[in-house]
């Protein structure tokens, strides 16, 4: 326990009374328009004031959850395990952005914790050692693939893979129980995505396993097996896992899917409500801000394409408070 995380959880504590609960919500489905939407997060306090489109405020609101965090903490080392798919998007951003000589613009996201523009620099010199080691060597076989194969679908399974790895890897040396829980849970969960996918479009034996991260809750080969069979030779195989859920909202669609993966995420870090003591409050209100910011894009996109709110509501996710 250090004054560190005894100062910083009671900040969180203080955060966490402005997330959006149940109600809140509630009040945006009431909403009778995209607009009123707009108005009404505004009147939260979402967005900068400026902010026009529901991108912009979805953006702000990642920015000031961050800028929050680099308040309480000066060492991100525990929040790698969420920065690591925003740096390897980019990187994949940057890698096709030099083979296709095409100037990058918009591609980039935000919040990662390297500079684009030392990746775009690492891709033109051909040297990625300014790079982390583990990611240097993925971008350098992902480089190389797509210029020699261009398959960028091919590049992109090397960096997925190599991006779940570090994830792996940044909660299995994290001390925090909630870290590690975290990066296990969404490996696996990548791991059924991809084998899902594969499934559907006919993907063979090789390209599931150049694709699929051993974790230490799903077989990898195993998975791959069920995955190169039939979806329901998949869904068996989940059945018999820590993942039996899974099986049974994919029989009803991807986006009940997706929904149950992120409220799976949200019982995870829920515990973290009654630890004072350590990094994992600070975590866990990350998270939540992410499902919170996540949920507000549900809504704001099923307003704007006139879907009927009982199609919106199947796929609000569970909220932190």
């Amino acid at each position: 326990m250090t004054e560190e995380y005894i100062y910083a959880v009671a900040r969180v504590r203080s955060k966490e009374l402005g997330l959006l609960n149940r109600q809140d919500v509630d009040q945006l489905m009431a909403c009778r328009s995209y607009e009123e939407c707009l108005r009404t997060l505004s009147d939260k306090g979402w967005g900068t004031g400026e902010s026009s489109s529901a991108e912009a405020i979805l953006a702000a609101e990642e920015e000031k959850t961050w800028a929050f965090i680099h308040e309480l903490t000066e060492d991100l080392t525990p929040f790698q395990v969420l920065l690591f798919p925003t740096d390897y998007n980019n990187l994949k951003a940057a890698i096709k952005a030099v083979i296709t000589g095409v100037e990058p613009q918009d591609v980039f996201l935000p919040g990662g914790s390297i500079d684009p523009e030392v990746m775009l620099r690492c891709v033109r010199e051909g040297d990625f050692s300014a790079l982390p080691e583990s990611m240097a060597q993925a971008a350098d076989s992902a480089y190389h693939t797509l210029l020699q194969t261009q398959d960028g679908q091919l590049c992109d399974v090397i960096l997925d893979r190599a991006c779940l790895l570090d994830v792996l890897n940044c909660g299995r040396e994290s001390k925090n129980d909630i870290l590690r829980d975290y990066a296990e849970l969404t490996c696996a969960v990548s791991n059924i995505k991809v084998a899902v996918r594969a499934c559907k479009t006919g993907k063979n034996r090789a390209f599931l396993e150049a694709a699929l991260a051993p974790c230490a809750t799903l077989n990898a080969d195993s998975l791959a097996a069920a995955a190169c069979k039939s979806l329901d030779d998949l869904f068996a195989y989940l059945a018999a896992t820590p993942y039996s859920e899974a099986a049974g909202r994919l029989k009803e669609s991807y986006s009940a899917f997706e929904k149950w993966c992120d409220d799976k995420v949200m019982d995870l870090v829920k515990s973290q409500k009654m630890n004072p003591f350590t990094v994992g409050p600070l975590f866990a209100y990350v998270i939540a801000r992410r499902n919170e910011i996540s949920t507000v894009r549900i809504i704001l996109s099923g307003k704007l394409n006139e879907l009927d709110d009982g199609m919106i509501r199947e796929r609000l996710r569970d909220m932190y408070v």
